[in-house]
């Protein structure tokens, strides 16, 4: 089940970023007085009772001089067309403003579901204009306030009252796997040549896809769902902080997925967006295999090459089968669903406890944890969690005497024996007696 989005707009300094700070448990979005400081990461998913969504943080609205900064534009835009909620703040120690007044012409036009949100009411004067609100035409408000903590609960109460839970979500025991990538590297190019048509739109401009496209086909009699995300960057330079909006509509896909293709153009080489994107798909647990498109006419050599380049590049993917194709042409596509099965099959392996026991026990012996202030590391026993990654819980005398060092050891002796390639795992360390902790 895709996650809801909510976004947070309104004119500068009015708390987007307090509030966004608040709900993720987290601070994320720079917070200063200044205006219109809101550039970098402003996306993140927010936990609330039985609930899950995507929040959106956003640019301040200033239209001081004429048209309000057209990145801005666009990037705002670009929130309210992703969101289910919208939340409107602003601060009622000041009349209704232009910017007010031209942002809720913007969500009237949306039709989508707004709530006003007074923030700063930290007092009386705080409240001053807030009647004067409601002439803007919605139908909901809060009052809260992001730097304090008041109100908040009541806010996200409104925000998910129709909101599905978590365990609503239908069952569909079909695999499903979404192509991921930054634009124009040949998504949709891959997509149809893996299913045999041209159902998706192709084009060498990039941004084309505007929105995730889930596609059904069968192969071998079963049927997979195929989801294809949007470009994260559309053409011109204008709409170069459109990925961090474009990144909500790659995480809802990847929400969905059981297996992520990260899709990397081999012309133009791995850049920092790549491992950024890669990284969304880890965090989420989610299975991945490097696919290298417009691999057209190239050798052995270039292959190795680059193969050598990517695990030097991407070292938090080691576990990634990497497959070289060409979209256009059409070459080597058959290799994609045999490690997409695979992938899928080892993120959800079950394993014997016996057996991970034996496993563990022989690294164990073989090599022996350091020791710290005469303490040292000992392994009691091991089981397997869940999957989807799969989640090992070591049980030991003291969690803290756990070194980086060693936990990598364990995850590579754990890969050695055990067929994990394609799904990343979880090694989780557990105090065995509840007075150690």
């Amino acid at each position: 089940m895709s996650l809801k989005t909510v976004a947070l707009v309104g004119k500068p300094n009015v708390g987007k970023s307090t509030l966004f700070n608040k709900l993720a448990h987290e601070k994320i979005s720079i917070i200063e007085d200044t205006p219109g400081v809101t550039r970098d990461r402003i996306y993140t998913e927010v936990e609330y009772l039985d609930y899950k969504f995507n929040l959106i943080d956003t640019g301040g609205i200033d239209i001081s001089e004429g048209n309000f900064n057209e990145a801005i534009e666009i990037q705002v835009n670009i929130a309210i067309d992703e969101a289910d909620v919208i939340l409107f703040l602003v601060d009622t120690k000041d009349s209704i403003s232009a910017n007010d007044r031209y942002l809720a012409n913007i969500l009237h036009k949306s039709g989508k579901r707004v709530i006003i949100v007074f923030n700063k009411i930290d007092n009386k004067e705080s409240l001053i204009n807030k009647y004067d609100y409601y002439e803007l035409g919605f139908q909901e408000f809060a009052s809260i306030s992001a730097e304090h903590s008041i109100g908040i609960s009541e806010l996200l109460d409104l925000v998910v009252k129709d909101f599905p839970k978590e365990q609503e979500e239908k069952t569909d025991n079909r695999i499903k796997f979404s192509i991921i990538g930054r634009p124009n590297v040949g998504k949709s190019s891959l997509v149809n040549a893996l299913i045999g048509s041209d159902k998706l739109i192709v084009s060498d401009i990039a941004g084309t896809t505007r929105d995730a496209v889930d596609t059904v086909f069968k192969y071998d009699n079963k049927e997979y769902v195929v989801i294809d995300t949007a470009g994260i960057r559309k053409r011109g330079k204008i709409y170069e902080n459109i990925e961090k909006y474009s990144l909500i509509r790659s995480l809802k896909a990847i929400d969905r997925s059981d297996v992520c293709l990260l899709v990397i153009d081999y012309q133009k080489g791995i850049i920092e967006y790549d491992k950024h994107i890669a990284s969304m798909a880890i965090s989420k647990g989610k299975a991945i295999i490097i696919v290298v498109n417009k691999f057209d006419n190239y050798g052995e050599k270039e292959k190795k090459e680059f193969e050598k380049l990517i695990r030097a590049e991407v070292q938090f993917l080691p576990f990634a089968n990497i497959v070289f194709v060409s979209a256009l042409l059409k070459k080597r596509i058959h290799l994609i669903m045999p490690l997409i099965l695979s992938a899928y099959e080892n993120a959800n392996r079950r394993i014997q406890t016996s057996v991970l026991n034996e496993i563990i026990e022989e690294a164990y012996n073989l090599n022996n944890p350091p020791s710290y202030k005469g303490k040292r590391l000992k392994i009691y026993y091991v089981v397997l969690e869940g999957v989807k990654p799969p989640k090992f819980v070591f049980y030991v005398n003291n969690k803290n005497l756990v070194h980086f060092s060693y936990y990598r050891y364990l995850e590579n002796k754990l890969r050695e024996n055990i067929e994990l390639t394609g799904t990343p795992i979880i090694l989780k360390f557990k105090n065995r007696s509840k007075n150690d902790n």
